[in-house]
């Protein structure tokens, strides 16, 4: 955890003492020295791996060394044509690992992007431009518009300074600073008197003592987090290397068996030493890799066009083995545009007329049930109070909103442009406003005070008047006042039917302001320091919420269905956080239990401080809403869910989320809002920044899956098959069912087609009723081990038949019977594996009910590796090669025939199945 000098704990004259620097600044001797001491301000830079290790790294799996074996081996074999192919797909699947990894090695040099070039510093009482290396701790800065912070600066001047932090906290409004000392436990986003390295300034000026540099930053530290998380092995990587493994010790094992016992039982040790190592070839499923590959880039294709871009190409599939995801709040499941829905004033309440936020508002008549109250209003129209409450809205605001011809232009903090554009819609102009009641002192709002307060002049010469114009927290708010506006008349105030009626618009999901006013004397209103407002009338509350993007809820519910959870982690407060989590269902039929607030488990970033790593390990799994979380929080939490055994994909869009996003074993970054950093760190970008797309990556993971599963079970179960035919064959003591070119010529054009046109299969319908597959689970299930045993042995059986079948019809084992023989095993291996294609295009769902032309590369496929057969069969160089004869009507009968057995198998299967998980 992130732990650096509690600076904001400073009084402003204890950190010039501390640095032993005053307004005038460093002298440029102390300056010079500090600068050998501390080194040059600026974040490490990790070099980048070398090309040449990249390379080598693309070799690291079980599955290639055994392709390098085979490589070599077929070259000695003299099989170039084999040797050649294999290659080939080596070097493609190197070249395309090589590309993506080259990529990703640019999170840390992006941060770096952020440190700025020069910096404005007072050095011996005198302004200067500075290369930003030369700053050093103890330096007076200067911050200006449009400026970006070179240093963590304490700061001891601002003038209406604001700063945007985004990058950091995730807040995507410009804070306000100031210069009072916070307390030592002030989390990062509410350290109101820092100026933070890379935040940019967006209005005011204001200068500091800049008191870390370099690494020691915030910045420093979040670069030093992403330099120390490792890039987890995504679930496809780890499932494929665990398979690769299995396979090459199954193919090695059945290689040697061959090899022995054919010797054993006389065969020629040349003979079977070829038989064995061409068995091995046939039987590796080489063309894996590279149609792993193709099917992960045709996943990225889908995936763009549903707007989630893919970094790396194993994140494909990730989605689609994810348990949870971690969403940020604002802009993501929010539109991030805040609305005044509703107005509780004179003790009625009304609601916005429609969803424009300049619609009006009507009376809310399902809440107003006391209609004794009576208000100086016309029809649904706003009663006085009301209208006081939009009026306080304009005048204590610092946003800007301005009509035009081509509509109304907003600039400032989104919670301030919603009061401005509620009270436009009811024809309040702020710039007449402003006019009419110019502001002649103000108190802006601070979080330690929870108010804002403005002081405005009321009227002309002698009859002009000063009234103060409150808003901020209900709470704090009605503290200040002893009166409130009831129906319209002045009352003494009723606190607890005004907090009920905030804790009421507060359940609803909408942000709570509260505003009062009253008039004060002039002549007690000191314009460099105003009276704290007291003694006030309370005029009633503007409600207002960010609205959910269209289509999360439901993408919210299809995630559960899909068994996956849905988590907000969010630099938000946990009141807006909570309100927004029940209207999008978090926490409804996600299977958890614990103590919940109306279905939401919640927990701040005060609460993560107190827990253990064990005690937040037990309660994330019962938790929807982490709020106000800092950036190593949220790291923490989601090592805390990988610690559960948890598959978790996380969103973020600032620099404080890199390493988050880095740590997860998918990270998703915005495309719209994030920073270069963010994108940089992560795995998959949203161009639209919207949840939806998540759901639908989810759905699009899980059919790139699927397909690398159908691909798998194909090239698995035509393997064993050739691995059982001719082991029996071979034990049965028959002649060799198969020749060595015969084999590789079985693996070449067979598998080479109609593996890499199952890619292409569309997904099912069911694929996102399904729960995320165990992370302990294969690339192949259990279920679909058993059958491929079955598809083998079926497969094996039906060759080994046909075989001895056409021996027995020749009478004799003359060269030329052999040869037959041998045609017809291959032929009918070839027709088994073209049906057999058919039956791989779905785990549980009948080949008869899909489509054909649903998948037409696979159709085409399919008739084309048939085709070539056939027609090797007949032409003299290919029957040369391979040693092949054609065959006679009667045994193409029996081909086909034959064939059959693997579908009526297969269907047979799958309804057992079927039958069992229904």
């Amino acid at each position: 955890m992130i732990r650096l000098a509690d600076w904001h704990a400073r009084s402003a004259v204890d950190t010039f003492g501390d640095f032993q620097t005053s307004d005038r600044g460093l002298s440029a001797a102390e300056a010079e020295r500090l600068l050998s001491a501390h080194g040059p301000n600026e974040l490490e830079d990790d070099p980048p791996p070398h090309a040449i290790f990249l390379v080598l790294r693309q070799f690291k799996s079980p599955l290639i060394y055994i392709l390098l074996a085979a490589t070599v081996v077929t070259v000695l074999l003299q099989e170039f044509l084999d040797a050649a192919v294999i290659a080939a797909v080596l070097v493609l699947n190197a070249v395309i690992g090589f590309t993506q990894e080259r990529k990703a090695e640019g999170a840390v040099r992006a941060l770096m992007g952020l440190v700025v070039p020069h910096a404005r510093v007072v050095r011996d009482g005198q302004e200067w431009e500075i290369d930003s290396r030369e700053l050093v701790p103890g330096d007076m800065v200067l911050l200006e518009p449009g400026s970006r912070v070179p240093a963590d600066i304490r700061l001891t001047h601002a003038t209406t300074l604001h700063i945007d932090e985004s990058l950091l906290t995730g807040e995507s409004t410009p804070v306000k600073k100031h210069t009072e000392e916070a307390e030592a436990e002030t989390q990062l986003a509410d350290r109101h008197n820092m100026a933070f390295t890379g935040s940019v300034v967006t209005s005011g000026r204001g200068r500091g003592v800049a008191v870390s540099t370099g690494t020691a930053t915030q910045l420093g530290a979040i670069a030093g987090l992403i330099r120390s998380e490792v890039s987890m092995d995504t679930p496809l990587q780890q499932r494929m290397s665990r398979f690769a493994s299995a396979i090459g010790a199954v193919v090695g094992v059945a290689s040697v068996l061959v090899f022995v016992s054919g010797v054993m039982l006389g065969g020629e040790v040349s003979e079977m030493f070829l038989t064995a190592v061409a068995l091995a070839v046939a039987a590796i499923p080489e063309g894996l890799p590279v149609v792993f590959t193709i099917t992960l880039a045709l996943g990225v294709r889908r995936m763009a066009q549903r707007n989630a871009i893919i970094r790396r190409l194993p994140a494909v599939e990730t989605l689609g083995s994810t348990t949870v995801i971690g969403s940020d709040k604002t802009g993501t499941l929010t539109e991030n545009r805040m609305t005044v829905r509703a107005i509780w004033a004179g003790g009625e309440w009304y609601q916005l007329a429609g969803n424009d936020p300049m619609s009006g508002f009507v009376r809310d008549t399902d809440r107003n049930r006391d209609e004794d109250r009576s208000q100086d209003r016309d029809g649904d129209g706003l009663g006085e109070a009301a209208k006081l409450v939009l009026r306080v809205g304009v005048l204590a605001n610092e946003a800007e909103a301005v009509r035009s011809a081509d509509g109304v232009h907003t600039t400032g903090d989104p919670t301030e442009i919603a009061l401005l554009l509620g009270a436009m819609g009811e024809g309040i102009e702020p710039e007449v406003l402003h006019q009419d009641a110019p502001v002649v002192a103000e108190i802006p709002f601070e979080s330690e005070n929870r108010y804002a307060a403005v002081f405005c002049r009321i009227g002309d010469g002698a009859d002009s008047a000063v009234e103060v114009y409150v808003k901020g927290a209900p709470e704090r708010v009605i503290e200040m006042c002893d009166r409130m506006w009831w129906g319209n008349e002045i009352v003494e105030i009723d606190a607890e039917c005004a907090k009920a009626a905030a804790h009421e618009m507060a359940g609803s999901g909408l942000r709570v302001l509260a505003m009062a006013t009253d008039r004060v004397e002039g002549s007690l209103v000191d314009h460099s320091n105003p009276p704290e407002p007291a003694g006030l009338v309370l005029l009633g509350f503007q409600g207002m919420w960010d609205p959910p993007r269209e289509g999360v809820r439901a993408a919210i519910a299809t995630c559960y269905r899909a068994g996956i959870r849905v988590v907000m982690i969010t630099g938000d407060h946990s009141v807006t956080a909570t309100a927004i989590a029940k209207n999008l269902g978090l926490g409804h039929n996600n299977g958890t239990d614990g103590d919940h607030s109306g279905g939401v488990g919640v927990l701040t970033g005060a609460d993560l401080a107190q827990m253990s790593d064990e005690e937040l390990t037990d309660k994330v799994a019962t938790t929807e809403v982490f709020a106000r979380v800092a950036p190593e929080e949220k790291l923490r939490i989601v090592k805390s869910l990988q610690g559960r055994g948890d598959v978790v994909a996380v969103t973020g869009d600032g620099v404080n989320d890199a390493p988050a996003l880095k740590a997860a074993e998918i990270g998703v970054a915005m495309g719209r809002s994030g920073t270069d950093v963010a994108r940089e760190a992560a795995d998959m970008v949203l161009t639209d920044d919207n949840f939806v797309s998540i759901a639908a990556a989810v759905e699009e993971g899980r059919v790139t899956f699927d397909n690398v599963r159908k691909v798998t079970f194909f090239l698995v179960s035509t393997g064993v098959a050739t691995i059982i035919a001719i082991i029996a064959g071979v034990w049965l003591g028959w002649p060799l069912l198969m020749l060595p070119a015969q084999l590789l010529w079985l693996n070449l054009v067979t598998n080479g087609l109609q593996d890499v046109a199952l890619a292409f299969e569309p997904g099912e319908a069911d694929v996102l009723d399904r729960k995320p597959r165990p992370l302990a689970e294969g690339v192949l299930s259990r279920e679909l081990w058993q059958r491929t045993v079955v598809a083998g042995v079926v497969m094996a059986t039906g060759t080994l038949i046909l075989f001895r079948w056409q021996l027995d019809r020749s009478g004799v084992d003359t060269a030329e019977a052999i040869t037959v023989a041998q045609t017809t095993a291959l032929t009918v291996m070839v027709i088994f594996m073209a049906l057999h294609a058919g039956n791989s295009r779905s785990e549980y769902q009948s080949v008869l009910r899909i489509n054909p032309m649903s998948n037409p590369f696979l159709l085409g496929a399919t008739l084309l590796a048939v085709s070539i057969h056939v027609g090797s069969l007949y032409f003299p160089p290919t029957r040369f090669v391979l040693r092949v004869e054609p065959l006679d009507l009667a045994t193409w009968v029996r081909i086909l025939a034959l064939s059959i057995t693997i579908v009526v198998a297969m269907e047979i299967d799958k309804a057992v199945r079927r039958r069992s998980r229904h």
